[in-house]
């Protein structure tokens, strides 16, 4: 597989409005997704409301996502489990079903720094495909060192790679790379450090940004060099970056209102627990997406 790297979207789960899996949407938006120039699908992420689906549905949403990407990018499986068993069935399951690699957290509240690096062993054995070690203490409440990465990297040899999810990120990448020089490190927190976490040495992100073309496109130019203008890319996306990673609605319920909004799925549904998206938080997103139609439009 080629190294991950670029935009590798954290992608949603679309339902009907009575909460079922709903596989047509799920391959529009894949479809969408790919069109868009993406680099890598991350799939059953927390966006994904992976702990909201049934071991039947996981299947049915690998699976169709597997039989439409064909092989065109890297998919990335969710993992996360809170127990070390569940978390290597997952993993099996995915590698099986051809998954390029998959992505696990800690289980919560585990802080214990040899137990982390255990679970992660245990995962490791099990499966021959690469992991990417979701570093992301908000959701987890478990906060892993610089160090404690790039100690995973030397003890499980298919840890490769870290999605950081701990802000301030820009920071927290140098820490990291001050410790391996070998790991490879995609950002994160929707997007809103994009810029910074390309300076301090990042290889791409993983965020479910509903313009992934938007991140391609600022991704493309800062890698040909090109970076005050990928730096005023940023700045001018970074309003609408910054009002779908607002805090409290975990920016699966705005994202999937946008989807909606431009045709790519059907429902906006959240399963419960859910955060309810009030009329003016709604009528602000799509004033926002009007004007960045307008500005791709001119």
């Amino acid at each position: 597989m080629e190294k991950l790297h670029g935009i590798c979207t954290i992608t949603i789960t679309p339902f009907t409005e009575d909460g079922q899996v709903d596989l047509p949407s799920l391959r529009n938006l894949t479809n969408f997704y790919l069109d868009n120039g993406v680099d890598g699908l991350t799939i059953l992420g927390i966006m994904g409301e992976s702990n909201k689906l049934t071991e039947a549905e996981r299947m049915q949403v690998i699976e169709e996502t597997v039989t439409t990407v064909q092989g065109r990018v890297p998919i990335i499986v969710g993992c996360t489990a809170p127990g070390t068993d569940v978390a290597i069935h997952y993993a099996k399951t995915a590698e099986q079903l051809g998954a390029s690699a998959i992505m696990v957290a800690p289980p919560l509240n585990l802080r214990n720094e040899q137990a982390i690096i255990h679970h992660y062993q245990m995962i490791g054995d099990a499966i021959s495909i690469p992991i990417v070690v979701q570093d992301e203490p908000v959701t987890t409440n478990v906060t892993m060192s610089a160090k404690l990465l790039a100690q995973l990297e030397r003890d499980v040899s298919n840890v490769e790679y870290i999605k950081l999810e701990e802000a301030p990120s820009p920071i927290k990448i140098t820490q990291i790379l001050n410790e391996s020089d070998s790991l490879t490190i995609l950002g994160g927190l929707g997007g809103v450090y994009f810029y910074e976490e390309l300076e301090r040495g990042a290889n791409g992100t993983m965020t479910g940004f509903a313009y992934p073309d938007v991140l391609k496109e600022i991704y493309q130019t800062y890698t040909s060099g090109e970076k005050e203008k990928a730096q005023r890319l940023f700045f001018h996306y970074l309003p609408l970056i910054r009002f779908e990673a607002q805090l409290g609605m975990g920016g699966v319920t705005i994202r999937k209102e946008i989807f909606k909004m431009r045709n790519i799925i059907e429902s906006a549904h959240v399963r419960f627990p859910r955060k309810a998206i009030d009329d003016q938080t709604l009528s602000e997103a799509k004033q926002l997406i009007e004007q960045l139609e307008r500005e791709k439009s001119n």
